[in-house]
């Protein structure tokens, strides 16, 4: 029960049952009201019938002669003095004398409108003298309870029955009762309407924050957006706060790119350093080399000269090389991929890579896969490899062994092209900065070769790394490459190569 809605749902509900039971509580105390009333109107009027019988009993103390007629005028006008000396006028109880045969003799009041019903009157006599006891009794007339005592009065007249009653209206309380329900009635349905209209125009604000949150973000521009105030004041706190993180997670984004901008200008600053470093390094060395060969030649014969200028020659070679390299950092590498026989190409490759592999003494082994076609730039790839097999077959001694796979996997939609050597493999020192411009492990090395392969490869979309071999069995360099989704052919020699060459082939760990 954690959204507004419930709650409110709640309170709903407990209101009603507050309502049912203040109406119940209302029905009960009505009830016990009316059953008062009416036990009150009991006693009344048996007590009013008793007095009647009294006043009777005075005027029939006496009585000598025969016994009145029902129908004498004097008889009647005595029962209405009796009536009239046993009630009081101004009480709402009434009384009579009731005669079978004859019906009501005398009353009080004389105006039969304010009388209980005949039927009424009757009943109780009846009751009253077939049970030969008094009797109180209950009865409806109009919709009005009315209470009437029925009491025997004895003497010259037989049957002659005495009776009181008192109405109880009931149209009061049960306005009243039926006002209290319609009260309750309209103060449920109007915190139902009120819970409603609540509900609906909080979920109607939430609903307009999340729409500027989620088009915001949608729109792309990053951040928070400004969320306009609803009008409810607990919301717009809220809002406001969350208008107030916006602009100050603007301020620290706008803060964020300018160190960014910075740290990168610093970067570029550094490795600006680090190149300038390198090339005044690379240069300086030739230059000092040469200026010593021209003094040497310059105080010696014909034969020093033409060796020192032969010399010169050299380093002039080695400083062109270096700027060939410098220029091929800078140019702007877009491949021009197409499909290519990836077996074909490795064959080809080292097939220009026979005779200086020879020359040192270097056997070559290849695992080329057959039928696998590779979308990529065969010049920017087979200027990689061929940095690699030139890396690898001046790191492998004599008699020793260069080992080139090519390997396509299907599921990551890849293909590797690993080129290993049993040489001495990469010191310690110098891994991490690797493919950093000018580091080298070699002497006579300009430091620049890996890292022109390795941005060509990423040009490519695809990764270059040294990857883990057991200690002291030589480098492995991976270039992954990505390859096409669908197409792929039987892989001969990738998925049983030979045992020598597998055991080179799978210790060259993806990176």
């Amino acid at each position: 029960m954690r959204s507004l809605r419930a709650r409110l749902a709640v309170v709903w509900v407990l209101s009603a049952l507050a309502s049912i039971a203040l109406a119940v509580l209302m029905s009960q105390l009505y009830a016990q009201s009316a059953s008062a009333n009416v036990a009150n109107a009991e006693d009344r009027v048996a007590g009013a019938c008793d007095q009647i019988r009294d006043a009777w009993r005075y005027y029939d103390n006496g009585w000598n002669g025969p016994a009145p007629r029902a129908d004498d005028p004097g008889f009647r006008a005595d029962l209405r003095a009796v009536l009239a000396r046993a009630l009081d006028a101004d009480d709402p109880i009434a009384g009579g004398v009731w005669l079978p045969g004859h019906g009501l003799l005398a009353s009080q009041p004389l105006s039969l409108s304010a009388l209980p019903s005949m039927s009424i009157l009757q009943a109780a006599a009846s009751s009253a003298l077939q049970q030969d006891h008094d009797v109180v009794e209950q009865g409806l007339d109009h919709g009005d309870t009315v209470v009437v005592a029925a009491c025997i009065l004895s003497g010259p007249v037989p049957n002659l029955v005495a009776w009181s009653a008192r109405r109880l209206y009931a149209a009061r309380g049960l306005s009243q009762l039926r006002l209290g329900f319609a009260v309750l009635l309209g103060l449920v349905l109007a915190i139902t309407g009120w819970l409603t209209w609540l509900v609906m125009t909080w979920s109607r604000h939430v609903r307009q924050i999340e729409a500027a949150l989620v088009g915001h973000s949608a729109s792309g521009t990053g951040g928070l957006p400004r969320v306009a105030a609803t009008g409810e004041r607990e919301l717009d706190r809220i809002i406001d706060a969350l208008n107030t993180a916006s602009t100050r997670l603007d301020a620290a984004r706008r803060e964020a790119t300018t160190m960014a901008a910075r740290v990168a200008d610093g970067a570029r600053l550094a490795a600006l350093g680090r190149v300038a470093a390198g090339v005044a390094h690379e240069i300086r060395n030739p230059i000092a080399s040469m200026r010593l060969r021209a003094e040497n030649a310059l105080a010696g014969d014909d034969q020093r000269r033409r060796k020192a200028l032969g010399s010169i020659l050299g380093q002039i070679t080695r400083l062109d090389r270096l700027l060939g390299e410098l220029l091929a950092m800078t140019q702007s590498r877009v491949p021009a991929p197409e499909p290519v026989d990836l077996g074909d190409f490795l064959r080809a490759t080292l097939r220009d890579h026979e005779d200086a592999a020879q020359a040192a003494g270097v056997a070559l082994h290849l695992e080329a896969p057959e039928g696998i076609t590779v979308p990529f730039d065969p010049a920017l790839v087979g200027r990689v490899l061929a940095n690699l097999l030139e890396n690898a077959i001046r790191a492998t001694p004599t008699g020793g062994q260069v080992f080139v796979a090519g390997q396509r996997d299907v599921l990551a939609r890849q293909v590797r092209i690993s080129v290993a050597d049993d040489g001495p493999g990469v010191a310690p020192g110098v891994r991490g900065q690797l493919f950093e411009p000018f580091v080298t492990g070699r002497a006579d090395g300009t430091g620049l070769g890996l890292a022109i392969a390795r941005e060509l490869v990423t040009a490519h979309g695809g990764t270059l790394a040294l990857t883990d071999r057991p200690a002291g069995s030589g480098a492995c360099f991976t270039m992954t490459l990505p390859a096409e989704a669908a197409g792929a052919s039987t892989e001969r020699g990738a998925a049983c190569p030979s045992s020598r060459l597998s055991m080179m082939t799978r210790s060259c760990a993806t990176a």
